[in-house]
């Protein structure tokens, strides 16, 4: 069975909102069969986040206050990318700025959308390994905890429900996943 074309053709866009991190519009699209639909879109210049994992087997994890969330969450290091920044680029400072290590390997896990319905943000996921102690050099609005655990205890903490950001959940379940390969 052949797939049939669902492309919408962007007719109109209104900005409503140019902010530093995202910009929010409102598109009028074509649908295939000649409608016309809005489209609320938060356009993102996309992301980056890493699975930093140190030699004794222990994952970098910060915990940091996430207002829309209303509350402090432990997640993997992650940060917008930088205009013109490769994404392989983007992790490696990131990962530098808010745990303070660099690593010598990084490895692509997967890139996806996080929210299609509404956002373009387009997260890269890495796994970063032969980490070396630095310093953090944190933004001048990040606030951040530096939380190391095992492996296995973080992959357990994912598949029970123990985090509430998905990149998190779903890049250290690939990582594990990757690494057990």
């Amino acid at each position: 069975m052949e797939a049939e074309d669902l492309t919408e053709t962007v007719i109109g866009t209104e900005p409503i909102y140019k902010g530093r991190v995202v910009d929010l519009r409102v598109d009028t699209v074509r649908l295939p069969d000649g409608r016309e639909a809005k489209r609320e879109v938060v356009a993102h210049k996309g992301a980056v986040c890493v699975v930093a994992l140190q030699a004794d087997g222990k994952v970098l994890l910060v915990r940091q206050f996430r207002l829309p969330a209303g509350k402090a969450l432990l997640e993997i290091p992650a940060g917008g990318l930088e205009p013109g920044e490769e994404p392989d680029a983007c992790a490696l400072r990131e990962l530098e700025e808010e745990t303070g290590y660099r690593a010598a390997t990084l490895r692509p896990l997967f890139s996806c959308y996080l929210a299609p319905g509404y956002s373009s943000e387009l997260i890269h996921a890495y796994l970063a390994t032969d980490l070396t102690q630095t310093q953090t050099h944190f933004d001048d609005n990040e606030n951040l905890q530096l939380v190391a655990i095992p492996l296995e205890q973080a992959v357990e903490q994912a598949l029970s429900g123990g985090y509430e950001d998905a990149k998190t959940i779903a890049a250290l379940l690939v990582a594990h996943r990757r690494m057990a390969q």
